[in-house]
């Protein structure tokens, strides 16, 4: 099933993660050994979860790196196909 408006998966963090911890994003990012800039990027969707994130991240708040990495690929999908125009694609038949 397909998601309507997914999250960017910074805002997954922050409401599943951070806040229930009260943790300041330095505590976070320093549990994470990232830099608080780094986290800031990704907590405010400038950046996405890359695989060393999804591992530091499943490390620090449980999860599988897959699912860390399931989230933004669901982000990343619904913004493409929000902005890409497919009505000219035709599918290539095999003969």
């Amino acid at each position: 099933m397909r998601m309507h408006n997914p999250p960017h998966p910074g805002e997954i963090i922050r409401e599943f993660c951070i806040e229930p911890l009260n943790l300041t994003v330095t505590d976070a990012a320093k549990a994470l050994g990232v830099s608080r800039k780094t986290l800031s990027t990704l907590l405010n969707g400038r950046a996405g979860v890359s695989p060393e994130m999804a591992i530091r991240l499943s490390q620090v708040f449980g999860r599988t790196p897959e699912g860390w990495l399931r989230l933004q690929l669901q982000y990343d999908l619904w913004k493409a196909k929000k902005n890409i125009n497919i009505n000219n694609l035709k599918r290539i038949e095999a003969n």
